[in-house]
């Protein structure tokens, strides 16, 4: 059996047979064999051969089918050009191109897919073909000999198709063909444009029998004259020969066949997008579009012909705002059409969609008329106040939510996706359609008539799209200090107020949560209507409730405790405001939601100035908090719980938003002067409560569970935050609980974190110096800190690397530096693991470790710089020379390795911080009696033992022996410009890391490697 039925019969088993194992082993060996050299001879046999050499045999195989062995030739045939096409030789790729163009003119009567793939091997050929100087032109050559052949047209429109697509869009073709052969094989391409479109313009004006043979020709001339469109062709032409080019004309008529509708309107689009001179050529040509083509459609219903024509001229359009707003008779019929389009009651809205953009340019173009052009200005804005106020109903009448898609009721209710998003785009247009009506003027088209009039049914589809209208313009009309009539919006409240929470299902349930929308965005008005604060705060206690407009309801009640508080205040308000509050237990509310009604009572209650009717409002808003965390610490509780899990996971979900509760209560509560009573202090009342049982809760077993955990330390971190002073004396319990349950729960990474809180607040006293280097060993000392010995670990515990790393960049950052020196060796480890950690392929973790390394080195530096003339040993600065000697080595090699890769771009300027930093330690230590122990000479070694580290892969040729002496002649300038720096003319002139000129060289040569080093994969 030959090499050439064997191809065939694995294809066959690859597409045709039952069996997985059988495909699978036919897969490989069809990879294998593509590996070959003889692919080039088998599948150029197999693609110019009139019939396969196995179809010869008596009797045939029944199984083999011509074409899929063709078309896998010729998929092969392309792949193999593209990846070793440069090394054939000249010979051999001219044997080749003659090949290929024989099987072009072979099957250019088809199958396409198979026409297609043969010419995307040309086309692959022609760009690797660098020996002929101007390859281009050698295939141009060989097409006019196709061209003269019998059906060879139909393989030229195909290469001509093909080629542009291949030479100058870059995501697709070779990445081999460098940008300065591709800039050229471009301009060598345009240079054919003429010879290009003489024959496009002949093919369309061939006449054939059959009119599936002519439509489907003209389909082919539309795809190559659109492939050409976008390689530029049209910028080979004088433009004042533009508007009559008959290839102009052929694509205007195909826009009246159906079969080519799509493609001419490409075109088109093409031609607005990329040719300055085309865009009013179009527009004289609205007329035909609108007449001819549009209002045809919008009659027959043909959502394909408007959606394409509302594209068309919503580029045409985009590319010539100033004839539009100078109301010429072309612009102002675009604008008729669109709106049109706008209007058009599709069942999806993409259609109107698709205009948005040309309304925004026209907008933005006529507010950004200069002061010069301000009579213009108005000019247009009064031409086009019509144009924009039958926009603004259209836009409205389309945003509208169809009532008839929550017939259901359920309690799930969302805006379709399509009109989420139509949404969404509509609000930059709103509002810039507000500023050209002007605020006045907009309020007024949406409450013309009025509501709830007792006579007149509500039109709640219209009512919900005008608050959602009015909601996007609220910060315009705010600042515009507009003032419409809150009587409109005042009724709506009433009207919700009064209908019964069963009744509010489906679509009123998005109407509820739009009129809360717009009472948030307005709140800073509603502080000067006393009267309308009870009905609102009602109104917004309701929705809370339920689910559907609960996060609407407490955002609006957050803005309206903020914006009109003076309001609130009143005894009456205060009782409503507390009564939400104390049936936060029972509603069970999204954490997102109930954070922001707790913030909104919080920060009533914490301006309240009357203090024991302060401190009885917090107790009773925190007393259902109290009893959640008093079920879990209450003695011979954990013996009921095991008898009955589903209940103890109750009590611990509503332990956890009890702390919840809790720390948000505390981060909005000011602390008081230090120097003041503590005693009546609020705070210091719900410490003396909040700490013992916290402590307690912290001392116990229910602390494995996560979310409990999670809430616990949020709580205790905002309470410290929030109260420092109180917290002075309980230091050594806070962080013996944190570190002690960290050791317990090695999973739980808030307890680092809420350790930096404490240290944090409390850096600035030395007497806790100690402490915090004891909490410092025991989290370093910790299993799963011990354990981040590879990229790959710390991949798989990123937010334990950034908690640690954070951590210890606060100890180091915030610690007096005699007590740091006497803990070498854990700075030597917590240094050690932030340098495996830079490697980690996620970026978070990496430029956590990077941070706290840039820190260490930074502090060590300004403690080096301050005692460079007596460094003794002991000293902090010695120290921190001693943990660089040790892990220097380490260090470069791993932030070489992070600049490996699709990831490193985000890690240049840490990096080459870092490297400047350790340059910068070079050269002090250098001039000192510490030569010996940190030179540069060391960071050489570093360096080159880092590059020598790496594949050989990894590196381009010769980059081993270059990389070093750039690198270390750049990290020379860096440290000079940094210690230049911190020491000009005897004054400090610290302009930060990378800004002087030293320090731009090494970021550039930083970057430079990370951008030419993307596609290595980084070694875990």
């Amino acid at each position: 059996m030959d090499l050439q039925m064997k191809v065939a019969q694995a294809v066959h088993v690859l597409n045709h047979d039952t069996q997985s194992c059988n495909r699978v082993a036919a897969n490989q060996w069809l990879v294998q064999f593509q590996q070959t050299d003889a692919v080039w001879e088998v599948a150029t046999s197999i693609l110019t051969s009139d019939h396969l050499h196995l179809q010869q045999q008596t009797p045939p195989p029944p199984f083999v089918s011509d074409l899929e062995v063709e078309f896998f030739a010729a998929q092969i045939l392309k792949r193999k050009i593209q990846s070793e096409g440069h090394s054939l030789q000249l010979g051999v790729k001219d044997a080749l191109l003659n090949a290929l163009l024989v099987a072009a003119k072979r099957f250019s009567s088809g199958p396409p897919q198979l026409l297609t793939q043969i010419c995307l091997a040309l086309a692959a050929l022609m760009l690797c073909a660098v020996e002929h100087g101007k390859p281009i032109e050698q295939l141009f050559y060989s097409l006019r000999t196709l061209q003269s052949q019998d059906d060879g047209n139909v393989a030229v429109l195909e290469m001509l198709t093909v080629l542009p697509e291949e030479v100058v869009d870059t995501q697709n073709t070779d990445c081999r063909v460098s940008p300065a052969h591709r800039s050229q094989y471009g301009r060598e391409l345009l240079s054919h444009t003429p010879m290009v479109l003489e024959f496009l313009l002949e093919q369309s004006q061939k006449i054939s029998d059959g009119g599936v043979q002519l439509h489907e020709r003209n389909r082919k001339v539309l795809r190559c004259l659109l492939s050409w469109v976008r390689a530029g062709c049209f910028s080979e032409i004088p433009r004042d020969s533009l508007p009559t080019h008959p290839l102009l004309n052929f694509v205007f008529n195909s826009l009246q066949v159906p079969s080519s509708f799509d493609l001419a309107i490409e075109v088109l689009v093409e031609l607005a997008s990329r040719h300055e001179g085309l865009p009013q050529v179009l527009l004289s040509r609205v007329h035909f579009l609108k007449e001819v083509l549009l209002i045809s459609a919008l009659s027959s219903r043909d959502e394909k012909v408007i959606s394409g024509l509302s594209c068309l001229m919503s580029e045409i359009g985009q590319a010539t705002p100033s004839l539009i707003v100078e109301a010429s008779v072309e612009g102002l019929a675009l604008a008729d059409a669109l709106l049109s389009c706008v209007a058009f009651p599709s069942e999806d809205w993409e259609i109107a969609d698709s205009t948005l953009q040309f309304w925004s340019s026209l907008a933005s173009y006529i507010l950004g008329l200069d002061a010069e052009g301000a009579k213009n200005r108005k000019h247009s804005e009064d031409m086009l106040f019509s144009v924009f106020s039958a926009l603004l109903d259209a836009l409205l009448l389309r945003a509208q939510v169809d009532e008839s898609t929550f017939i259901d009721e359920s309690e799930t209710v969302d805006l379709p996706d399509g009109l989420a998003h139509f949404r969404m785009n509509l609000v930059e247009l709103l509002v810039d359609i507000c500023q050209l009506l002007k605020p006045t003027r907009f309020v007024q088209k949406l409450f013309f008539g009025g509501w709830a009039s007792p006579n007149v049914s509500i039109p709640w589809k219209e009512v919900e799209t005008k608050l959602f209208a009015l909601n996007v313009v609220s910060e315009l009309i705010l600042q515009e200090s507009q003032v419409f009539d809150f009587s409109v919006i005042m009724q709506l409240v009433t009207i919700f107020s009064s209908i019964p929470p069963n009744k509010l299902k489906g679509f009123m349930c998005i109407v509820y949560r739009s009129l809360a929308d717009v009472v948030g965005s307005y709140s800073k008005w509603i502080s000067t209507f006393q009267t309308i604060a009870r009905p609102l705060l009602l109104f917004l206690a309701a929705g809370i409730s339920e689910p559907q407009s609960s996060n609407a309801c407490a955002s609006a009640l957050r803005k309206f405790c903020e914006d009109a508080s003076t309001v609130i205040y009143e005894p009456a308000n205060l009782e409503v405001l507390m009564w939400i509050g104390e049936a936060l237990e029972k509603r069970q509310l999204p954490l997102e939601d109930e954070e922001e009604v707790v913030s909104a009572i919080s920060m009533i209650l914490g301006s309240v100035t009357n203090k024991e009717q302060k401190n009885s409002l917090l107790a009773r808003l925190l007393s259902s908090c109290y009893e959640a965390i008093g079920k879990l610490v209450n003695e011979g509780s954990s013996d009921s719980f095991r008898q009955n899990p589903a209940a103890y996971t109750q009590i611990l979900n509503s332990a956890a938003r009890g702390l919840y509760r809790m720390g948000t209560v505390f981060s909005h509560l000011v602390m008081p002067h230090p120097s003041g009573p503590a005693a009546d202090d609020p705070i210091f009342g719900l410490l003396s409560t909040f700490w013992p049982m916290l402590e307690k809760l912290l001392r116990s077993e229910h602390m494995e569970n996560s979310n409990l955990s999670t809430a616990a330390c949020r709580a205790l971190s905002l309470a410290i935050q929030s109260s420092g002073q109180h917290f002075a004396l309980l230091l050594p319990s806070v962080l013996d609980c944190l570190s002690t349950n960290f050791l317990s729960f090695q999973s739980h990474e808030w307890y680092i974190r809420t350790a930096s809180v404490v240290i944090e607040e409390f850096s600035h006293k030395e007497e806790f110096g100690p402490l915090f280097v004891i909490t410092f060993e025991r989290f370093t000392q910790a299993t799963s800190v011990m354990g981040l010995n590879s990229s790959y670990i710390c991949d798989q515990e990123p937010d334990l690397v950034e908690a640690y790393t954070n951590f210890a960049s606060t100890v180091v950052r915030g610690t007096h530096k005699e007590v740091l020196a006497a803990s070498g060796s854990l700075l030597d480890v917590s240094f050690q693991k932030a340098a495996i950690c830079c490697t980690a392929m996620h970026r978070g973790a990496a430029l956590a470790a990077m941070s706290y390394l840039s820190c260490f080195l930074e502090v060590g530096l300004i403690s080096l710089l301050e005692s460079k003339n007596c460094i003794l040993e002991g000293s902090y600065s010695a120290i921190s020379i001693q943990v660089i000697s040790r892990n220097g080595e380490g260090l470069v090699s791993n932030l070489v390795y992070a600049l490996l890769g699709v990831s490193a771009m985000s890690r240049v300027h840490k990096c080459a911080t870092i490297l400047q930093q350790v340059a910068s330690f070079c050269s002090l230590s250098e001039t000192t009696t510490w030569k010996v122990v940190l030179c540069w000479e060391s960071l050489h070694g570093w360096l080159h033992a880092a590059v020598q580290a790496l594949p050989v892969e990894y590196l381009k040729q010769g980059e081993a022996e270059t990389l070093v002496p750039v690198w270390m002649e750049a990290l020379v300038g860096a440290a000079s410009d940094y210690l230049g720096s911190k020491t000009f003319n005897g004054e400090k002139n610290n302009y930060g890391h990378m800004q002087g000129k030293g320090g731009r060289v090494l970021k550039r040569i930083i970057r430079e490697f990370a951008d030419s080093h993307r596609n290595v994969p980084n070694l875990t």
